[in-house]
This record gives C-alpha cells, sequence and structure tokens, in this order.
C-alpha cells in the first residue's frame, strides 16, 4: 500500500484496484480509518476527533490530487 503522506504521526494511505468510493486510509498509532475522498467523512473504522480533523484539514487542501491518483488508477484498469 502506497504511502502518501505523513504528518504528526499520521499516515495516509491509497491502495490501487480498490472499492468505490473513492477513499484513503488513515493509521494513527493503534487507530485505522478509511475517509472518503468527497465528503471526507469516515466510511470503516476510528479516529481521535483532533486526528480525524487534522486528517479532513489535510484532505480539503489536496482533494483534488487524491481524485485525480484515483482517476489515474482506473485508466491504469482500463489499459491492462
Amino acid at each position: 500500500m502506497p504511502e502518501i503522506s505523513r504528518f504528526l504521526g499520521i499516515k495516509i494511505f491509497m491502495y490501487f484496484n480498490e472499492h468505490n468510493p473513492p477513499h484513503f486510509h488513515v493509521e494513527y498509532n493503534d487507530y485505522r480509518a478509511s475517509i472518503d475522498i468527497k465528503t471526507f467523512g469516515v466510511i470503516e473504522g476510528r479516529l481521535p476527533s483532533k486526528v480525524l480533523g487534522l486528517v479532513v484539514e489535510w484532505a480539503e487542501d489536496h482533494q483534488e490530487e487524491l481524485l485525480q491518483r484515483k482517476k489515474q488508477e482506473n485508466i491504469k484498469k482500463l489499459n491492462l
């Protein structure tokens, strides 16, 4: 799973060939969560509220990049 960002002990990952909705994964200590790229809602798992706030702030700043990564992944799938 490619790590795409790391800050304040928070790790952000994106898997390839994964199900919809477009999302990314977060690890923080023993916490894990999947975050929807479009709504920033938690799809699965949980994070401490302060960490979730930092992750959502980061995701808002990088939303277009995240969606572009997902789009490129779908293009690669079609070319296989």
